[in-house]
């Protein structure tokens, strides 16, 4: 599959170099320019392409949003996302890593207002860089791997993201559409930073389900 990654700090450059050796090809993008970015193309060779943010886009059957929620309105314009898998892997926090007051609105549903025409998941927000890079597991069972949550809409879109989360050696577990299921995904929730297997995220999904009702 063909990736996009906009943001090339810890989480972006992580997902890079992760797709990159499950033989996905990956074009990555940043604010600060191509020639920023000469460092990670050198170490992940040629399926990684360093270029402008449009042609990131433009490559990526995938395109995750990997960079501050905060500057999701420096992203390009709407149209260019328009009918593209988005993963939405950004978090409402400050400069200051407090948590953003969005009042009555999820972090996704903002998002999702921003690039309408977009086949938005929810995803990759809720686990650390380091667990990422460090703790996928494809040899082991689905079951026993850690889980990596993810919320949308659209069905088709969340199985091709799952099959992602897969090929990096984790497990995807599904929260539901975007409302409710990505109240479950925001900070403070009890799936953030979860460490825990798909076999026990599938029963904490079902239990915090219930209780939203």
């Amino acid at each position: 599959m063909d990736i996009g990654i906009l943001g090339a700090g810890r989480l972006g450059g992580t997902l890079a170099q992760l797709l990159v050796e499950s033989d996905h090809e990956v074009a990555i993008a940043n604010e600060s320019g191509v020639e920023s970015l000469a460092d990670l193309s050198e170490t992940l060779g040629p399926q990684l392409r360093a270029v402008e943010p449009t042609r990131a886009i433009r490559f990526g059957d995938v395109v995750f949003l990997a960079v501050p929620f905060r500057e999701r309105e420096s992203l390009p314009d709407a149209d260019h996302f328009a009918e593209k898998i988005v993963v939405d892997a950004m978090n409402p926090y400050t400069e200051n890593f407090h948590v953003i007051d969005l009042g009555d609105d999820t972090s996704s549903e903002l998002v999702a207002a921003q690039l309408p025409d977009a086949k938005l998941v929810k995803s990759f927000n809720t686990i650390h860089w380091e667990t990422l890079r460090d703790l996928g597991h494809p040899d082991l069972p689905e079951s026993e791997r850690l889980a990596v949550f993810l919320a949308g809409d659209d069905s088709d879109a969340k199985a091709h993201v799952a099959d992602l989360i897969r090929d990096i050696g984790f497990g995807p577990v599904d929260v539901g559409d975007l409302v409710p299921g990505g109240e479950l995904l925001e900070p403070g929730s009890a799936l953030y930073k979860r460490e825990i297997t798909v076999e026990e995220a599938r029963e904490t999904v079902r239990t915090l389900r219930a209780r939203q009702g």
